[in-house]
């Protein structure tokens, strides 16, 4: 098998042009966790977990599992580790409940080699399978929403407000240069321009150069080492109640993320048959599990498939040669640190914003009318956006589902595992 077949990819139906394009694209919206992830470790530096290694215990996690998913998915996905899964590892295993950092890498371990075994009995593939069409569907504009909203946080436009939580903030030079993307990356989808994505991404952090936002420092560096925070386990308390709350809430956030994510991203790629089924969505979630073990190996959160890939789906990727060139450029990122990381994220925020577009579109395929469904797949989509997670969107929008169902009396629109979901995830905001 050639390279490129061993990539699945078709000459017949792909180019390897967009997919390099598509692949690029990717990476620079996702390129932000290189900086987010050791921003949020900080606070455990002065415990051991040195910034510079997690840096590139980051891009590591992210190589691997987006490797992963380019030879044994070959899907167009990116994985690193993901945000709110770092968030909840610092500031809720570590500093809220006292624990090491060692714990919570162990915690991350178990989860885990729990994913293979779960991906292994086809366990995620049911779940996926199990979802009703209309939060299958709900999924994916919810998840617009979500990344629309993420790129707007990022360019410092959405801001804090202690009234009313979130308020408009256009007064800073990064959400005038985010506006002036906007403007930039627009016209070029108007006037179907190739890769208009990545060219947006390039000429807005071209005007960020006078704007004082995009500034080089220097071009090579060497990546710092990760022999201080690697295969740094602690196995005394494995049988605690505490390691299985933190394993099972790592396990439950992460699960339904990444099957958020690839649901909706193939939604609007086209890849799911007409059944509402993913095919080789086996592989997908062996990638994110395989990259979750090595993640905590080198030093890092949970590693999850990243819900900016819709923005190399939407420049036309389709293929596992769109996630080696993702991989491909967190490999460069560990020399040419400097250079990608001079990128703005209110460069990127443009690119974000306008996939939330794209990511709508599954929502023409709900019948509004039929309230049975229409409500549930409302309450996903919005939920998303405004708990600031894809897991809870989905678990909200199966629960109210069920719920809606069995009291109206459509017991045959309810399977036996959707009933298992709801009463689990029910449980879940109970007790967790």
């Amino acid at each position: 098998m050639s390279f490129l077949g061993a990539l699945g990819f078709d000459p017949a139906k792909q180019s390897v042009k967009t997919e390099i394009v598509a692949g690029i694209t990717t990476f620079l919206t996702m390129a932000y966790i290189l900086v987010v992830n050791p921003t949020i470790f900080a606070a455990l530096d002065d415990l051991g977990m040195d910034n510079g290694a997690v840096f590139t215990a980051t891009a590591i996690a992210a190589i691997t599992g987006t490797l992963v998913m380019a030879f044994l998915a070959k899907k167009p996905f990116g994985l690193a580790p993901g945000l709110g899964l770092n968030a909840f590892f610092v500031y809720t295993v570590c500093l809220g409940m006292g624990k090491p950092w060692q714990f919570a890498l162990t915690a991350i371990l178990i989860e885990g080699f729990i994913f293979v075994i779960l991906t292994l009995t086809n366990v995620r593939e049911a779940l996926v399978n199990a979802l009703p069409d209309a939060i299958k569907n709900a999924i994916g504009a919810g998840i617009g929403l979500f990344i629309a909203f993420i790129g707007l946080q990022n360019a410092e436009i959405i801001v804090d407000n202690s009234a009313t939580l979130v308020g408009l903030d256009i007064s800073s030079p990064s959400a005038w240069l985010c506006m002036i993307g906007l403007v930039i990356t627009g016209v070029l989808f108007i006037l179907k321009v190739k890769g208009a994505m990545l060219i947006g991404i390039i000429l807005t952090s071209i005007v960020g150069i006078p704007m004082g936002l995009t500034h080089f420092d220097k071009i090579i560096d060497v990546p710092p080492s990760v022999g201080s925070i690697a295969f740094k386990f602690t196995f005394d308390q494995i049988f605690s109640l505490d390691m299985l709350i933190v394993v099972f809430t790592f396990l439950f956030i992460d699960m339904f993320d990444t099957i958020g994510t690839v649901v909706g991203v193939s939604k609007k790629a086209g890849m799911m048959t007409p059944d509402g089924k993913i095919p080789g969505v086996k592989n997908i979630f062996m990638a994110d599990a395989i990259a979750t073990i090595v993640g905590a190996c080198v030093g890092t959160s949970t590693t999850t498939t990243y819900v900016e890939s819709a923005s190399g789906v939407a420049e036309g990727g389709r293929s596992g040669l769109t996630a080696f060139v993702i991989a491909c450029g967190f490999i460069i990122s560990l020399l040419f640190a400097p250079v990608f990381l001079a990128i703005p994220s209110s460069a990127t925020a443009p690119a974000l914003i306008i996939v939330g577009l794209f990511m709508m579109s599954p929502i023409k395929e709900i019948d509004l009318d039929d309230y049975s469904d229409s409500i549930p797949a409302y309450i996903t989509l919005i939920m998303m956006p405004l708990t600031y997670s894809i897991s809870d969107g989905i678990m909200l929008g199966m629960i109210s589902y069920v719920i809606l169902n069995a009291v109206s009396g459509k017991f045959n629109k309810i399977s036996l595992t959707s009933w298992i979901l709801a009463i689990l995830f029910v449980l879940r905001y109970i007790f967790l």
